[in-house]
């Protein structure tokens, strides 16, 4: 498989393509008009030494999508589409046996034995789409055994907790958790506590929850499980602090006290009410041994 990237593909995309591809879709010449100002549109950005700067890079070079906007990556997904459209018309998938999965600028082309081919199609279509190839991060690689980051995902290699047999799968990858424990770090940090208990814990599980929500396809418990510790015990740091307390924190404020007088949410519990987790049913055809999960 190919596990690709692009350099700088939002501030790359050409004006005029773009609107071309808008135009198939939107017949409103007001609208039209207001997506082309929108786009050419000056940002303002704060230089190495801290100033603002207004600058108007996008209309100069006519190419560039301003990101921060809930139609950037609509845009972007819509250009992106020019490519995967012609990886089919040009007969790439179907010849190559490659098929393209993307959001954004963030693709992969999965195909067996076919990698080299695919990457140099790959590379000749986005030239002509005037976008450019991030040869450093773009690769060839086997997901057996090259594990691959892929929208906040690692795929590579699992096994089975039952049978202990390998397959092919996905889990949150080591960024995304890394990120995660910093963003806990700086919400129960010293300098956070002057505010109040509840305000913490409601702001703890609005990022827990939506963050599970995000991650919970393939083997999560260990994810989780890592997860909820360093919660907890960066939880236990701030109210011993925020207190004034000395001795041992775990003893002061127990997981019980933490999840059912705090309201402290639990990612581990969560993974008994997903599909895939529950109790399998028996196989409807009696006597011969073998069960069916639900589909």
């Amino acid at each position: 498989m190919v596990d690709a990237d692009l350099s700088g593909y939002f501030d790359s995309i050409p004006h005029a393509e773009l609107m071309k591809s808008v135009a198939r879709r939107v017949s409103d010449r007001h609208l039209l008009h207001l997506l082309k100002m929108w786009l050419q549109t000056p940002v303002e950005e704060v230089d190495e030494r801290g100033r603002m700067r207004r600058t108007t890079r996008n209309k100069d070079a006519g190419r560039g999508t301003p990101q921060g906007a809930p139609i950037s990556p609509l845009l972007s997904n819509l250009y992106m589409r020019r490519f995967v459209l012609g990886w089919k018309t040009l007969g790439y998938e179907a010849r190559l046996k490659a098929h393209i999965v993307n959001y954004a600028d963030d693709f992969v082309i999965c195909c067996r034995g076919t990698a080299v081919k695919a990457m140099s199609a790959m590379r000749d279509m986005m030239a002509k789409l005037k976008l450019t190839v991030n040869e450093a991060k773009t690769r060839r690689c086997r997901a057996w055994s090259e594990p691959f980051d892929f929208l906040g995902y690692t795929i590579g290699k699992c096994y089975s907790p039952v049978t202990g047999r390998a397959y092919l799968g996905t889990r949150p990858s080591r960024k995304k958790i890394a990120r995660l424990c910093q963003a806990i770090h700086a919400m129960t940090g010293r300098n956070m506590v002057w505010a109040d208990v509840e305000d913490r814990i409601a702001r703890l599980n609005r990022l827990l929850a939506g963050w599970a929500n995000y991650f919970r396809l393939g083997p999560v418990s260990k994810a989780y499980r890592l997860v909820d510790r360093y919660t907890r015990h960066r939880l236990r740091q701030w109210l011993r602090a925020k207190h004034k307390l000395q001795g041992e924190e775990k003893s002061r404020f127990p997981d019980q006290y933490l999840e059912q007088q705090l309201g402290l949410v639990r990612l581990q519990g969560r993974t008994r009410t997903f599909p895939w987790a529950k109790r399998m049913n028996p196989c409807p055809k009696a006597g011969c041994g073998k069960t069916a999960r639900p589909v």
